[in-house]
């Protein structure tokens, strides 16, 4: 440690041009004396220094691997009561339009041979496959007497509503001398003759508007005009 008090301390000169110079008498002997005996260093005004580097191999870091997870979902589900009441009513709708457009479908059957240039029989070959419906007398729906009725008018010949009623208009003519668009009259039943054993009619619950061989043991054909 250097001897003396701070007091005794040479003050700093700021003149630039003085940094290569030392104060030897603010000095104390024990630092004089370790300066003079340090030995001086000189270097040539030319003198130069390497700095010696090494080639160095920059390896760059491997990318980062990306694992996906994937996450499976499962799309099935219980269906709910509401939704498979909402499908069965769905299904319901579709076979009931499936089914009107079949009977939309069903004007395009042809008129038996036997039956050619019958009015009567021509329209209601357009009703082939409409259902039979107890009561019924339109297109949605049509009972054997309702179906009658229904073609008859479409001529400008009313009949009555009930089969029996039916079964008393006209004139009664025999099975042979039959033509077609007569009207076949049994107890409870009521069709139109299509010629050759045939007729068309609209049987029972269950059926749908059809031509079919003439079933009746003793059938009445009226002719009405």
């Amino acid at each position: 440690m250097l001897g003396g008090t701070a007091a005794s301390a040479a003050p700093v000169d700021q003149d630039s041009t003085k940094l290569n110079t030392v104060d030897l008498n603010a000095l104390t002997a024990q630092a004089r004396a370790a300066l003079e005996s340090a030995p001086a260093v000189t270097v040539a005004a030319e003198a130069g220094f390497a700095i010696e580097s090494a080639a160095v191999a920059v390896t760059p870091a491997p990318e980062p691997v990306v694992v996906e997870r994937v996450v499976e979902t499962r799309a099935t589900q219980t269906p709910s009561r509401s939704n498979e009441r909402t499908s069965t009513a769905s299904s319901s709708s579709a076979s009931s339009s499936a089914s009107t457009a079949a009977t939309t479908e069903s004007t395009s059957v042809a008129v038996p041979a036997s039956a050619s240039g019958s009015a009567i029989v021509s329209i209601a070959s357009r009703y082939v496959g409409v259902p039979y419906v107890y009561g019924g007398t339109s297109p949605d729906g049509f009972d054997c007497s309702g179906f009658t009725q229904y073609v008859f008018a479409q001529v400008g010949i009313s009949l009555p509503r009930q089969s029996g009623a039916q079964g008393s208009m006209g004139t009664k003519v025999s099975r042979a001398d039959a033509q077609p668009g007569d009207l076949i009259w049994t107890p409870g039943h009521i069709s139109i003759y299509a010629g050759d054993g045939m007729q068309i009619d609209a049987p029972r619950p269950g059926k749908t508007i059809q031509f079919r061989q003439i079933w009746q043991s003793n059938p009445t054909f009226l002719r009405v005009a």
